[in-house]
């Protein structure tokens, strides 16, 4: 079964900066899609919960690295900060962030065929 308490250490783990000097950080409800996410696969059957969470992190250590290489979500590219996505590789869902010079504030960890946008409004009026 899951274990939420690895949660919490996947949380600070979230808000930590890379060589690059991009800190990449959760909307407190994004940390809770993650959590839940992660226990729904564990539910089902022992270890996706855990894959899930590494495929997650990976996914913001590719945005620490390079975040500017991710695409920008159609609609936001005249904002002052726009909505980027990185899908993740082996699971239906993405990361949904606004990149600001050194800081990458991560929105959403959306499934990427349900509920499309339904996050939108945690981003600043400006980026919608």
């Amino acid at each position: 079964m899951y274990r939420p308490s690895r949660g919490t250490q996947y949380g600070r783990r979230f808000c930590a900066s890379s060589s690059s000097g991009v800190r990449v950080s959760l909307h407190p409800e994004a940390l809770t899609e993650v959590l839940a996410g992660a226990l729904w696969y564990e539910q089902r059957q022992a270890g996706p919960g855990d894959a899930f969470v590494r495929e997650v992190t990976l996914a913001f250590e590719r945005i620490e690295q390079a975040p500017a290489s991710f695409p920008v979500w159609p609609g936001t590219e005249r904002a002052s900060s726009p909505i980027r996505k990185a899908i993740l590789e082996r699971f239906p869902y993405l990361v949904a962030f606004e990149l600001n010079s050194r800081h990458a504030l991560v929105l959403a960890i959306a499934h990427a065929k349900r509920r499309p946008l339904y996050w939108i409004e945690r981003a600043p009026e400006d980026s919608s």
